[in-house]
């Protein structure tokens, strides 16, 4: 059987002028030399992941005859099958070892003897929650008549995608619509090779066989931060090379950024701030020595560890799909340009998620999956990304939607802040879990919600209120008057909306 690194060879040297004309929204069939018969659409999404996979749903919901074309044996893309979904379950789990390993449930009157990790056990339950989620989505697609088809799909012209099979045989679709969904892969690291194994991608990072004595980070955004803090609860002395001079990545607020860092390093993390990494080499006993320098230039240090995790970021998957046979150029990131109705310079194709400008995430990329083919059936496509959540899963989370504080001073607008720490609230107090605060960002002159950022645990879960409150426009006031269940760290959320607006809050 072919690799896909053969099948991408081949497809990239492969002409790609086929004899048809294709105009407006009608698909004409053209002559092929596929090995399969020609499957006709309305719409043909290529690629399963957030994005993709919800978008096919909601054509077939809307009358379309859908087709998803995967390259992968399963269904789900990167989210599903090495990214949010297997992540989220590690940073579980790891968790509670560390609750039970550490003082804290000691503290609770939790007294444990002879207790041991088994990792093995561990990546199982891991699998298995992978396993159920992508063999849903193979389920949701057969309640709804969508077609799946595996193969690697490519646009061969205006109304044709052409999927290539791992056996290296074709299926032609003919569809008046295209939907490219294809996501993001792992940005390398110039010099530095990946083998999965002892220098890892956060792909090989979710999969390791044992818990490294030490690991190096190269990146503290929030891949690195997530499965830095798995692997520092399991027992491995963790470093986060960063190149910026805060850890979280882009758009967190910085006052919550430095909290944040406070409260890893406590739990064990350690950081190297406005630092660039230079190379890294293989010792003869397995070690990795890592070069680092100051961003700013400077002295050299040498790291040594077991493992070393390249997560610096995501780049757009958009090569080899044939998009230029078509006449689509792809910006200087590598992304698709598209209108705001998502669509290319080709009319009858769109492309949305990771491939297009915006936050590379997952539930970004299911909403305007959705909107585009509504879209398409001739409805609204309207998305505000000022009102889209971004969360970082470790403990405390830390979740935020809107403006920071900086960027407000940049842009000069006129604001108010009202913050509340979870100290203070009765519900994160008899959980013995107080670490971090709300912050909530208002408008000076109309107490509009301009803002919201959460440090703590639970944050994921709140930061969902302050995105439907921005949404509706809603001004501070109006959460401040909203009765909030009693006790729950949520009205922790209520009193910082309380100070932003009246200046004061209750119970601190």
């Amino acid at each position: 059987m072919q690799s896909w690194t053969q099948l991408y060879r081949s497809l990239a040297t492969r002409s790609h002028h086929l004899p048809c004309k294709l105009h407006g929204a009608a698909a004409l069939s053209v002559r092929t030399y596929a090995d399969k018969a020609a499957i006709d659409a309305d719409v043909t999404v290529v690629g399963s992941g957030p994005g993709g996979y919800v978008a096919a749903i909601k054509a077939a919901q809307l009358g379309f005859k859908t087709v998803c074309v995967e390259k992968n044996a399963t269904l789900g893309g990167t989210c599903l099958n090495v990214g949010c979904i297997p992540s989220k379950a590690l940073l579980n789990n790891s968790y509670l070892y560390h609750m039970a390993h550490g003082k804290d449930f000691e503290s609770r009157g939790i007294e444990i003897s002879g207790l041991s990790l088994n990792l093995e056990k561990m990546m199982a339950q891991k699998s298995g929650a992978v396993k159920a989620l992508t063999g849903g989505i193979a389920h949701l697609f057969k309640q709804n008549k969508v077609t799946h088809v595996n193969g690697f799909g490519r646009v061969t012209g205006k109304n044709q995608v052409t999927a290539t099979i791992a056996d290296g045989s074709e299926q032609v679709i003919n569809t008046k619509n295209i939907l490219i969904a294809t996501g993001s892969e792992v940005t390398p690291f110039p010099g530095i090779q990946i083998d999965e194994e002892s220098v890892v991608s956060s792909t090989g990072a979710l999969s390791l066989k044992k818990v490294p004595e030490e690991l190096i980070v190269i990146g503290a955004g929030v891949i690195g931060v997530e499965l830095g803090s798995v692997w520092q609860r399991l027992g491995s002395k963790v470093t986060a090379v960063e190149f910026l001079g805060h850890v979280g990545g882009m758009g967190i607020d910085m006052e919550i950024s430095k909290n944040f860092q406070r409260i890893l390093q406590k739990q064990g993390l350690k950081f190297k701030l406005s630092t660039k990494v230079m190379g890294a080499t293989k010792r003869p006993d397995g070690k990795i020595d890592v070069a680092v320098e100051a961003a700013a230039g400077g002295k050299n240090e040498t790291l040594t560890c077991d493992v070393l995790l390249v997560c610096i970021g995501r780049r757009p998957f958009t090569q080899n799909l044939g998009l230029d046979s078509v006449g689509i150029e792809l910006d200087n990131r590598g992304r698709i340009p598209v209108n705001n109705r998502f669509q290319t310079k080709v009319p009858s194709i769109y492309a949305i998620g990771d491939v297009v400008a915006g936050p590379m995430l997952a539930h970004k990329a299911e909403d305007e999956g959705i909107i585009c083919v509504e879209g398409m059936a001739g409805g609204a496509v309207h998305i505000d990304y000022n009102c889209v959540p971004s969360v970082i899963y470790t403990h405390p989370e830390v979740a935020w939607v809107g403006k920071t504080e900086e960027q407000l001073k940049e842009e000069g607008v006129p604001y108010r802040v009202g913050k509340f720490p979870f100290a203070a609230n009765s519900r994160a107090k008899t959980n013995a879990d107080t670490d971090g605060m709300v912050k909530i960002l208002s408008h000076k002159e109309t107490d509009r919600m301009l803002g919201a950022h959460i440090l703590g645990s639970g944050a994921g879960e709140m930061i969902n209120e302050a995105a439907l409150a921005m949404e509706y426009g809603a001004s501070c006031e109006d959460v401040a008057r909203v009765c909030h269940a009693h006790p729950t760290v949520s009205e922790a959320f209520r009193e910082a909306n309380l100070a932003a607006s009246f200046g004061k809050a209750i119970n601190f």
